[in-house]
């Protein structure tokens, strides 16, 4: 996971742009698979303390101009911010930046202050993903697509120019209707963010087979988010849940057999640093 808004800098406070590049190149030089960033307008705790955010899809199409290997994903996009020919036709461009490296991370939404301060509705919040998602994924298979929903609507439309390869569609959820979406359109499913294997994860892995087996679909890949902390380096409020570095290994391995295909690490704190001492716990998985 990559720098997003405030807390996620140096000393606590907000990331700028060469932050953000110099996790991303750590990710890439230290042999990691792939970054991801949240996308938030602004996220507001529960004493009323609002936290600043960027904007996730100008960064992210930075960082795929700086880096030439590793992928990227949206962690996840919010539906809600993006209408979906607009959405569809921004991740043909930044897959065409990097070269076919994105995964398009989505979901519905769930923060409802940065929603009223922008104005945004927060009713029916599921059904709108359906339609949104709908008309997403079927532009990414490359169909022209007419659709006339209740909340939105397009006619003839399609990429051109197309993205240079599929674009993978990644969806977190896992209530009932969210996995049924899932199942219809989604490439690779999340949840997220835990610690070393819990119940949680396991109860959310047996509803995902179930929800499977009803739709009749074989499998999906399967991802997960993982929050690992670096104990050499000072973080203001740790996570009591974060994994320390030296112990990812063996909680790699373990979510392995739980069948997880790809583990989405948000590093705490978010350095350079904490990146590289994460690579090292790959490698030594690898090894």
């Amino acid at each position: 996971m990559l720098p997003l808004g405030a807390g996620d800098g140096p000393d606590g406070g907000m990331p700028g742009w060469r932050d953000v590049r110099a996790v991303a190149e750590a990710a890439e030089q230290g042999g990691l698979d792939s970054v991801w960033i949240a996308d938030h307008f602004l996220y507001r705790d529960g004493e009323g303390q609002v936290f600043g955010m960027h904007d996730s899809w100008t960064l992210l199409s930075a960082v795929a101009a700086v880096t030439e290997r590793v992928e990227l994903g949206n962690m996840v996009l919010c539906a809600s911010f993006r209408d979906p020919g607009l959405t569809a036709k921004m991740a043909a461009t930044l897959d065409e930046v990097s070269g076919g490296r994105l995964t398009l991370g989505v979901g519905a939404g769930w923060h409802d202050p940065e929603y009223e301060a922008f104005g945004l509705p927060t009713d029916h919040r599921v059904g709108r993903f359906a339609e949104w998602l709908e008309i997403v994924a079927r532009l990414l298979r490359g169909e022209t697509v007419t659709y006339d929903g209740t909340y939105y609507s397009v006619r003839d439309a399609n990429l051109d120019p197309a993205p240079p390869h599929r674009i993978p569609l990644l969806v977190a959820g896992h209530r009932p209707r969210m996995l049924k979406l899932i199942t219809q359109w989604a490439d690779a499913w999340n949840t997220a963010w835990y610690g070393t294997p819990s119940d949680k994860l396991t109860e959310r892995l047996q509803t995902l087979d179930e929800a499977l087996k009803t739709a009749n679909r074989p499998t999906i890949t399967r991802t997960v988010g993982l929050i690992a902390r670096d104990p050499d380096q000072p973080v203001a409020e740790p996570n009591p849940s974060a994994i320390p570095v030296q112990d990812l290994p063996a909680a790699l391995t373990a979510y392995q057999k739980l069948g997880i295909d790809h583990a989405i690490i948000s590093p705490e704190p978010m350095t350079p640093r904490t990146v590289e001492r994460i690579a090292e716990a790959k490698k030594q998985r690898t090894n």
